[in-house]
């Protein structure tokens, strides 16, 4: 197998019948026979009231999972970075996209195999992000993927006349996959549901419009919502979540031209701030090559590879290509959030699939960091933020605390002034 490979397959709980499987990074399908070997052997273990959850071979790791006992998830890596805690997110995702596009249900209760995999077909395209996105991380985080742009306050008065009017309290706007504003009720939702919902629109084909029922897997697992999404200018999105009514033929012709034609020229400047996530104005130190700031209270975050305007890096040699940036950010993250501080800790208990910290060692880590020849990375956990930086291998190591914590503190700064995406903490009035 090539070391890039993922397998995913999905197989009833009952009877292993396999309902679908999916591939990353290899045009080889696993056989039928090595699909009933890893499900024989998780099921031998349950007979004998053992839990199998995961195992390694020398060059791939595997990882179990079942669902309402109903829904069997296996995972096959032979990535470097796979772990336990990435492949059990893997699997969380996929099983929560599962119940997005049907409805818990349909999965709970399976009443006809043949048509259960049919419908399990309009999942594809949204389980084959999760195994081949490289530029998100919100399926580590669960964090949703936000930008600082500018007139970022008119873009927010838009978003709240259009949601109402369209018989709406939940609304969005996005512009590349990430958020721009959103209503109040829209962040109330769970996190997780945030995070699907955003990286649904993300995945789907350019549309002008569309209509489409989703079930939120943590708010309404088996009523659906419509998602009424629009194309406002190529790459920018607005999403509204609603009931019945209104029609979406009412929406596009009456509402979308008489809210957004107006703000025309700050949607397209959204373009513009994406790819960095924040304006180029905000002053970084030069040897920061990625960034992601995290809001553990609000579950959202900023990410970039690109923490420099474009004009410098077009002046400058890219050494360390922004896909390796992200897959060493990726990789630190992984890293970071399994053995040091995993956000999913309860009362400071390891979660089943967090890596236990080095025996010895009984105080919480806050701060860790990695040095290799191509790069250094650096990460902080504070009561409320988590901040991971990669850095050019010229930065000192012993100055990446200060620019760590300078780093913050401008970051915060800069979001405290955006009120619709707060990554900054709340203050008390």
């Amino acid at each position: 197998m090539e070391e890039t490979s993922v397998f995913l397959v999905c197989l009833t709980a009952s009877s292993g019948v396999p309902l679908y499987c999916r591939s990353k990074g290899s045009s080889r399908q696993l056989t039928f026979s090595v699909i009933g070997s890893l499900n024989g052997v998780h099921m031998f273990a349950n007979n004998q009231d053992v839990l199998l959850m995961s195992t390694r071979t020398e060059n791939s790791r595997v990882v179990w999972r079942t669902f309402h006992d109903s829904i069997n998830l296996i995972v096959m890596s032979c990535e470097n970075t796979a772990s336990d805690f990435s492949l059990n997110k893997l699997l969380e995702n996929v099983f929560s996209a599962m119940v997005l596009v049907i409805g818990l249900d349909d999965l709970v209760n399976i009443k006809n195999v043949e048509r259960l995999k049919k419908e399990l077909r309009a999942c594809y395209k949204l389980i084959d992000s999760f195994l081949t996105e490289s530029e998100k991380m919100a399926d580590l985080t669960q964090c949703v993927d936000c930008i600082i742009a500018h007139d970022v306050a008119i873009l927010q008065e838009c978003l709240d006349g259009f949601t109402q009017a369209a018989e709406s309290e939940f609304g969005c706007l996005m512009a590349g996959g990430k958020v721009v504003a959103a209503t109040e009720k829209w962040w109330r939702l769970a996190s997780q549901d945030v995070m699907l919902l955003c990286w649904l629109v993300a995945s789907l084909s350019p549309h002008s419009s569309r209509d489409y029922p989703v079930y939120l897997p943590q708010g309404s697992p088996t009523v659906p919502h419509r998602l009424l999404t629009f194309q406002l200018v190529p790459g920018v999105d607005v999403c509204v979540l609603c009931g019945p009514s209104p029609s979406l033929q009412k929406v596009e012709s009456e509402l979308v031209e008489r809210f957004w034609k107006p703000v025309v020229d700050p949607l397209k400047s959204c373009l513009r701030v994406q790819l960095r996530s924040f304006p180029a104005s905000v002053p970084l130190h030069h040897g920061i090559v990625g960034l992601l700031l995290v809001n553990r209270d609000l579950n959202k975050r900023l990410y970039s590879v690109q923490v420099h305007p474009m004009e410098e890096m077009e002046r400058t040699e890219l050494k360390f290509t922004l896909e390796q940036r992200r897959a060493a950010l990726r990789s630190f993250c992984t890293l970071a959030l399994s053995r040091y501080f995993n956000p999913d800790s309860v009362d400071g208990k390891n979660t089943p699939y967090e890596e236990r910290f080095a025996s010895g060692f009984s105080h919480h880590a806050h701060q860790c960091y990695t040095v290799s020849s191509s790069h250094k990375c650096y990460a902080v956990k504070t009561e409320l933020h988590l901040l991971f930086l990669v850095f050019q291998p010229e930065v000192p190591t012993f100055s990446m605390q200060t620019i760590a914590s300078k780093t913050l503190q401008i970051s915060l700064s800069v979001s405290l002034k955006s009120t619709t995406i707060g990554l900054a903490p709340a203050r008390n009035c």
